[in-house]
């Protein structure tokens, strides 16, 4: 276990990483994608010109025979959840780590969320769901959320995404912003994340190594499934094997991504190699485009 000022130091590190990126780049747009449940009444003033004239408050007016308006906030009361997916082979990275991305874009996450004075949930999964934290709102909550995220140690190296989704189906019941980090390389979890969409608004974080796109020519090497621990020794110069590696990875990758455009869910696409702020901006550009539409 490690000591608590080795703790301490580590979070404050990804705690200021990130909110130089929520400060940037993140908290502007998140706050015009998700929006609250609606708009409160929050007071009466002065008509000045450019105000809207359907907010006039013809009562106020009358009595005080000048044009006054009503004003009105955002009643936000959002749940946001982060769904972690910790199972072995999220461990794997060339350079990076797909769970170091993912733990600075869940943390990037949850500062916006916090900024935006935002209920923050967690749940960690591997086969099933091993931590469930349920949402709420400060400062201190956050950092104890990404404590859990950075120093959990999973029971199960396995992953079963269909499992794990069908039990937090249970869980969640209020609508929530539900925001899925993973490799997604388990298969058949249609159905929990289209139950999971009819209810929420879902978003999916996919993380993807460089070397899972391109095999590299690096001779005989053994290849290792990081869940099982099951070994094949490969010939990574053979071109024809090469080929097949990258034939398959694209097949998956494609039918992954068709299934969730035929649901209807947003996928952001996150490779280790490359900033993640990138892809996060673009997905909050497109989801404004298609709110103005």
């Amino acid at each position: 276990m490690p000591k608590v000022r080795e703790i301490l130091r580590r979070i404050k590190k990804l705690e200021i990483k990130t909110n130089m990126l929520v400060e940037g780049l993140i908290a502007g747009n998140y706050h015009s994608v998700f929006k609250g449940r609606g708009i409160e009444f929050s007071e009466v003033r002065e008509y000045v010109p450019g105000d809207d004239i359907r907010t006039i408050d013809w009562n106020v007016t009358a009595r005080f025979n000048s044009p006054f308006v009503k004003e009105f906030i955002e009643e936000r009361d959002l749940d946001v959840y982060i769904v972690f997916d910790l199972s072995a082979s999220n461990d794997f990275g060339y350079e990076r780590s797909k769970k170091e991305v993912g733990l600075e874009i869940a943390a990037s996450i949850m500062f916006a969320a916090l900024r935006n004075n935002d209920n923050v949930g967690l749940c960690l999964f591997t086969d099933r769901i091993e931590r469930f934290i349920r949402p709420r709102k400060g400062k201190k909550f956050a950092l104890r959320l990404l404590r859990e995220l950075v120093y959990y140690e999973p029971e199960s190296p396995g992953t079963d995404i269909n499992n794990s989704l069908i039990q937090l189906s249970k869980i969640v019941r209020k609508r929530s912003i539900i925001f899925i980090i993973s490799d997604f390389l388990s298969e058949d979890f249609e159905k929990p994340i289209k139950f999971l969409k009819n209810r929420h608004d879902v978003i999916l974080i996919s993380l993807l190594d460089v070397n899972e796109e391109n095999m590299p020519d690096i001779g005989y090497v053994f290849l290792e499934d990081e869940e099982t621990g099951e070994q094949i020794l490969v010939n990574t110069s053979d071109e024809s094997f090469r080929k097949t590696y990258v034939k398959e990875m694209k097949r998956r990758e494609k039918k992954f991504l068709n299934n969730m455009k035929r649901l209807g869910v947003d996928v952001i696409r996150v490779r280790t190699d490359e900033p993640f702020h990138i892809p996060l901006k673009r997905f909050f550009n497109l989801r404004k485009k298609r709110m103005v539409k």
